[in-house]
């Protein structure tokens, strides 16, 4: 088997003697290229990020940016990364090179002071400078706003959200977004532009030991699940998002690590007529894109899940997989009536989501079992809407989610999902609410009642983000705001 190699700002560099644990950020700033910083090791500043070479959504290759504290150098095995470092160099050879577009946008409308932050924000910048879809020069008045945050896409189709994983200490987020909403569109000889037109690196089969602890990424499902069967000590990650922390933050090993976030048996998405499919390996982003809005719920939670930055790595299969009680995802799946498809060397079996989860952290799935794909009856029903209560907007823990899915004709609730998070052991179905709410009018007398039964759902506990008093009321108060916020729609 090849040696482990990565290829950084157009050099090809091998991984050894890297230990089979260490980050991206680290390796890289082992080399000099100290651009890249930490400053919380758990994803959630962004003063780390670099671009990768993804798979496209609408061109060949995406440059994705991701959150180098948390992935493993050896999961970048054969992949491409740039740095900001290499942005201003790509495509030059030992010559000085002019400021990348977005670093001079940065640079002449004060987006700096201390920097530290700013190369962070340069690369998740560029990520979304080089989004192919990105409309270049649209009409000013097609940005959109949001009451009370300002605009969130500019004139040039540059979405702030990209740079929700990004934080400043200093320099006040204005010239930052002026910034990004003055870039204009690649040029054509921009050989980072040129890139996307080529397919990115297929992904290869790593065995990456030191010290004897391996990095593992087996090529086909089939090679995976044998060796979960034989490695019961394995760690299986995808994106990292999870694990990266607890290596960083707890200082956790792992003899052996497999990787199965490019295994193309779980990066599928298929549309039936009866069911969509989504592969358990597909990134949010990914999912977000190719749905392009189809699944309602599915986009109002994606804004919500964390900043772009994790969502360009996590996916649903790590979601569910980690058995969190305060996971995004799965009170939205309880909502849609999802089930899992679980695989083992032995074949797949299907699971109701209602039926995955056990107890806090746990879940049906057995030893070597992996989630293959999350499977979404259709058809979907027309009343959903997903409301997260946190301390902050956007990039947080939940306090509370709540996720609804309502089918209601001629004024009759015919059909209640409502899924639950925060507030029990797992993430749950409000069952009484929900036959609190079938066959009943959809009235404020109705609604009343049922906002009453939803309030006593679950087990909620006091914590630092919320106390269980607090949780039991905004339960109550997310199926108010649910009414008022359709009930014009309904009746029209």
């Amino acid at each position: 088997m090849v040696a482990a190699r990565i290829t950084v700002n157009g050099k090809e560099t091998p991984i050894s003697p890297a230990a089979s644990h260490t980050t991206v950020l680290d390796f890289l700033r082992e080399r000099g290229l100290t651009g890249t910083k930490e400053g919380c090791a758990e994803g959630e500043c962004g003063a780390c990020s670099v671009l990768v070479a993804r798979p496209g959504v609408n061109k060949p290759t995406d440059w994705v940016a991701v959150n180098a504290c948390l992935v493993p150098v050896a999961a970048l095995d054969g992949q491409e990364v740039i740095t900001s470092e290499g942005l201003a160099t790509a495509g030059e050879s030992g010559t000085p090179a002019a400021l990348h577009p977005v670093q001079e946008e940065m640079a002449v409308r004060g987006g700096s002071q201390c920097g530290y932050c700013t190369p962070g924000f340069i690369c998740s910048m560029a990520s979304e400078y080089y989004r192919p879809d990105r409309c270049a020069h649209p009409d000013p008045a097609d940005a959109t706003t949001t009451t009370g945050t300002g605009t969130e896409h500019g004139p040039n189709g540059f979405d702030l959200h990209a740079l929700s994983g990004n934080l400043c200490r200093c320099t006040g987020y204005r010239p930052i977004r002026d910034a990004a909403f003055a870039v204009g569109a690649p040029t054509e000889d921009d050989p980072l532009a040129q890139r996307r037109e080529q397919a990115p690196p297929e992904p290869v089969s790593t065995a990456y030991t030191r010290d004897d602890s391996a990095f593992l990424r087996p090529s086909t499902l089939a090679d995976a699940l044998q060796l979960l069967r034989e490695r019961t000590d394995a760690v299986v990650v995808a994106g990292s998002t999870d694990w990266g922390v607890e290596v960083n933050i707890r200082s956790r090993r792992a003899n052996c690590v497999v990787a199965v976030d490019r295994l193309p048996e779980l990066r599928e998405m298929r549309v039936e007529s009866d069911h969509i499919e989504i592969g358990a390996a597909q990134t949010l982003t990914e999912i977000e894109r190719r749905l392009d809005g189809s699944v309602p719920l599915l986009a109002e939670l994606f804004p919500q899940f964390a900043s772009r930055l994790i969502r360009n790595s996590a996916t649903l299969g790590g979601n569910l997989g980690t058995g969190s009680p305060i996971g995004d995802s799965p009170p939205v799946l309880l909502a849609l009536e999802a089930s899992v498809v679980l695989a083992d060397a032995d074949g797949e079996r299907e699971v109701p989501l209602s039926d995955y989860f056990t107890g806090y952290r746990q879940s049906v799935r057995r030893p070597g079992e992996l989630i293959r794909a999350v499977r979404i009856p259709l058809p979907l029903s027309p009343v959903a809407t997903f409301h997260k209560i946190a301390k902050r907007r956007f990039d947080d823990i939940s306090s509370v989610a709540v996720a609804f899915a309502l089918d209601i004709e001629d004024g009759i609730v015919r059909k209640a999902r409502i899924g639950l998070g925060g507030v029990a052991a797992t993430p749950i179905r409000a069952l009484a609410t929900e036959a609190a709410l079938e066959g009943k009018p959809w009235a404020a007398q109705t609604i009343e009642a049922a906002s009453q039964v939803l309030q006593a759902q679950g087990t909620p506990m006091d914590d630092h983000r919320a106390s269980a008093g607090y949780r039991s009321a905004m339960l109550g108060q997310s199926l108010l705001k649910l009414y008022a916020q359709t009930t014009e729609a309904v009746s029209s």
